[in-house]
């Protein structure tokens, strides 16, 4: 993975730029009614870790290179953006690639912010924005589902497989399921392959980035029961008050470390005095795929890899400490890197 991309979505005017600001402390638009964000905004945001600083200051490295996220923050949804009400609908697509998506509900009342539906209401919105999410992907699917169709009627075996798939899916999306709850839906290593292609939107983690105060969002029965009926997460972030106490950094490391988590990443990093680096995998991940993250040949050409971990190789003082105290050892193409290992890669 080279790096990890995350999409913002919310109805409009909830804080989704304000967040969007607060990561990146890029100069766009903020203002107090719909639409303000007219064209998708990008962003990369480095990972906050403070062992990729130790380590370098212990190889005395030339450069320090995190582990980065983009974030794509995108017009807000409104209720019929499917069907061309609204912005937001437009920009969709571009949240497709990624691998996880951040819901912004306001959870504060306040008459001087407005609110497109009148009042707030976070498990109104949460349903208003699944709904339009599931909307996007089924017009996806019935188009596919029509292709599949077609060619299902050569008899192509492979052909029959998709139409089979993408009518279930259909099916799931049309009932207003999340695809990603149903595991009946691949029936075969081959149908999840097919799924992870279609890069659905409402088969990606959802993480709710709930705008506000705890006491504001326990004001809202059932909320916290529906996120987790979905399989998803949730946090806390006061947005107006991490804006105006220049709170970025911590906003930045709380929504990224609840991304990590919930999408079962971890950082492994090389070392020396030419660079420090961290690189983002996804937990359980074997030596020869996790090398492939720093150099597609690393893969190919794997031989072994040579690791310690964080706290042996801060105690050592260094590599060549560590390894004088025996700390160093090989691992072969089955080993999982863990969280905070230091790596030397061995290729042909």
């Amino acid at each position: 993975m080279a790096k990890l991309s995350i999409g913002i979505v919310g109805l409009p005017n909830v804080g989704k730029s304000t967040l969007f600001k607060l990561l990146t402390d890029q100069d766009i638009t903020i203002a107090n009614y719909p639409f303000a964000t007219i064209d998708p905004n990008v962003g990369i945001v480095s990972v906050p870790d403070a062992r990729l600083d130790r380590l370098a200051e212990i190889s005395r490295s030339k450069k320090k290179i995190p582990a980065v996220v983009e974030f794509y923050d995108i017009a807000g949804l409104v209720k019929g953006a499917n069907k061309g009400e609204g912005l937001g609908n437009q920009f969709l697509a571009r949240i497709s690639e990624t691998q996880a998506i951040v819901i912004v509900l306001r959870v504060f009342a306040d008459a001087g912010v407005i609110h497109v539906e009148g009042a707030v209401d976070p498990l109104r919105d949460l349903e208003i924005i699944n709904s339009e999410l599931m909307l996007k992907d089924l017009d996806a699917v019935e188009k596919r589902l029509a292709k599949a169709e077609g060619e299902a009627k050569s008899g192509s075996k492979d052909a029959l497989r998709d139409k089979a798939l993408l009518s279930r899916v259909q099916a799931s999306l049309e009932k207003g399921n999340l695809p990603v709850a149903d595991a009946s839906l691949a029936e075969d290593a081959r149908d999840a392959a097919r799924l992870r292609e279609l890069n659905l939107l409402t088969m990606k983690r959802q993480i709710y980035l709930l705008n506000g105060k705890e006491s504001d969002g326990a004001a809202t029965p059932g909320l916290f029961g529906k996120i987790k009926s979905l399989g998803a997460e949730h946090l806390f972030l006061d947005l107006g008050s991490a804006a105006g106490a220049g709170g970025s950094a911590e906003s930045a490391e709380a929504l990224i470390k609840k991304a990590y988590e919930v999408l079962g990443l971890v950082s492994y990093f090389t070392t020396g005095e030419d660079e420090t680096r961290a690189w983002t995998i996804a937990r359980g991940t074997k030596a020869p795929q996790a090398a492939g993250a720093i150099h597609g040949d690393f893969e190919d050409k794997f031989i072994r890899m040579e690791v310690t971990d964080y706290e042996r190789f801060v105690e050592a003082g260094g590599w060549n400490q560590a390894k004088q105290k025996g700390w160093i050892r090989a691992e072969g193409k089955d080993y999982e890197v863990k969280d905070g290992d230091i790596v030397v890669v061995r290729h042909g």
